[in-house]
């Protein structure tokens, strides 16, 4: 399969690419396309066959549930078997953008679409790309991330093409997005919500609207799941190819506990690459060192990783350290990520 790869700019509503890209998601074919978070490979969200090849394309567990995008708060209704308060103080105040909400779904909703769960994940993006695409071609989008599973997710047009090229057939490339990581995923169907995934949206900003709210154990034991609620939850993501441990302490510790590390397995001829941070990028000798931005800088640590990440497979490194980051805010999403990554491989000096 030919993947043709057509570049746009924000102001899209009206241009025929995105007129091209719609039929084919109303034939039952596969866009992947940019939002504010990471790019997404989309189909028609109401049709099994649709959602299938989603699965088959990126080679994605079928019990791993797909995100519905929407382009309006109504098309919710389309989708959910009842529409909460809570979804309605939510959508006011955090839609379009990067907050999925899980409600029960209704009869209209394939099992294909949502890994054979009773619930639905739901979602309407900021990006005008994405707004654009899903007004044209009449259809919900199920989209998960435009990569291989398993791999880091997309945040270029040229990481979704480095994966699913042949695999897929039409490619819009909105530029570099802009937060990085996925959305944050609160489910809704709990007496007291429950975020299943931490995302830019955090769990502060969501108790300022909703009061009380939860997070999922399985966040940090995700062994213990038999089947996840959420994208993400049980399955190794955002990996890269090369065995990724996180070191985690006082600054001053990790960097020497990694230049150690490093030290002793560039002797047996690996190549060793390290994630540090502005501040402390230069005190490492492996052989090849790349900043995720500085440590105050949350929003450009989020926006870098997947990218950092695609690095490292780029220069084919054996081996990769990272230092550890703060859990609070946004980092609670970066480490879920990194985590995740490292296949919860830590180690504390």
């Amino acid at each position: 399969m030919e993947t043709k790869t057509y570049k746009i700019s924000n102001d899209a509503i009206h241009l025929k690419e995105i007129k091209e890209a719609a039929a084919v998601i109303r034939e039952g074919g596969l866009v992947a396309f940019p939002t504010e978070t990471v790019y997404g490979l989309g189909a028609d969200a109401l049709r099994p066959e649709a959602a299938r090849q989603i699965y088959q394309a990126k080679g994605r567990p079928s019990d791993n549930p797909l995100i519905v995008h929407i382009s309006r708060f109504e098309d919710l209704e389309r989708v959910a078997r009842e529409i909460p308060k809570q979804a309605v103080r939510l959508a006011d105040a955090f839609w379009p953008g990067p907050l999925t909400m899980i409600v029960h779904k209704n009869t209209s909703v394939p099992y294909a679409t949502t890994g054979g769960l009773d619930t639905v994940a739901v979602r309407m993006p900021s990006h005008p790309v994405a707004l654009a695409l899903i007004q044209e071609s009449g259809c919900l989008i199920a989209a998960p991330s435009a990569n291989l599973s398993g791999r880091p997710s997309p945040t270029l047009a040229a990481h979704v093409a480095e994966d699913l090229a042949g695999r897929i057939p039409l490619i819009l490339d909105g530029g570099e997005v802009g937060i990085g990581i996925e959305s944050t995923i609160v489910d809704l169907t709990e007496e007291i919500p429950m975020i299943l995934r931490p995302g830019y949206i955090t769990k502060e900003m969501l108790e300022k609207v909703l009061g009380k709210v939860s997070v999922d154990p399985g966040i940090l034991d995700p062994d213990a799941l038999e089947k996840p609620k959420a994208p993400g939850m049980k399955y190794r993501h955002y990996a890269p190819k090369a065995e990724l441990t996180i070191v985690e302490g006082a600054q001053d510790a990790v960097v020497a506990q990694i230049n150690s590390l490093t030290k002793a397995l560039q002797e047996t001829g690996k190549r060793v690459g390290v994630i540090g941070t502005d501040e402390t990028a230069a005190a490492y000798c492996g052989d090849l060192i790349l900043s995720i931005g500085a440590r105050e800088d949350e929003d450009a640590i989020a926006r870098h990783l997947y990218r950092i990440l695609r690095e490292f497979d780029e220069a084919e490194m054996d081996v990769i350290y990272s230092e550890s980051f703060a859990a609070l805010g946004i980092g609670q999403a970066v480490m879920n990520r990194l985590l995740k990554a490292a296949g919860h491989q830590v180690l504390v000096v």
